[in-house]
């Protein structure tokens, strides 16, 4: 039972590293657009090393490249089933809440009543997913 608690705090960080670096990773991208070459493979150059040189961008990168790591090492003992909801469906809500804070677009109803939602979705697959670890120590 304590490692599918633990895989549920890991795979909630990941997603909550994934999620808070979203906008910042966005924001640091900003400039990209305006970066010209002559051919295809010169431009991919160009994107690559303003990208890596630009340190708005590298740290969350870095950051949310964490999370991915966190989350690979959480599915050695997490339920596939548990996992890929509790990650990415927690990752959208992280990240409303961090573009919120940067002062990205302001959300609305619906944004909020689907976080809800997304919060009860995610608590009733844990509740599952303990009791059951609970039945088979049973």
């Amino acid at each position: 039972m304590t490692s599918s608690i633990e895989s549920v705090v890991y795979l909630g960080l990941a997603a909550l590293l994934w999620g808070a670096t979203n906008p910042f990773i966005k924001k640091g991208s900003e400039g990209l657009q305006y970066v010209k070459a002559s051919s295809p493979c010169r431009q991919l150059a160009k994107e690559v090393v303003f990208l890596v040189t630009t340190l708005k961008y590298i740290i969350p990168f870095v950051i949310n490249q964490c999370g991915s790591v966190l989350y690979f090492l959480a599915l050695q003992s997490a339920d596939l089933s548990l996992a890929v909801p509790v990650s990415n469906s927690l990752t959208f809500v992280f990240t409303a809440i961090s573009g919120w804070f940067l002062g990205e677009e302001k959300s609305d109803r619906n944004t909020y009543i689907g976080m809800v939602l997304i919060s009860v979705g995610i608590t009733l697959c844990c509740i599952d997913k303990l009791d059951a670890s609970v039945q088979q120590l049973k």
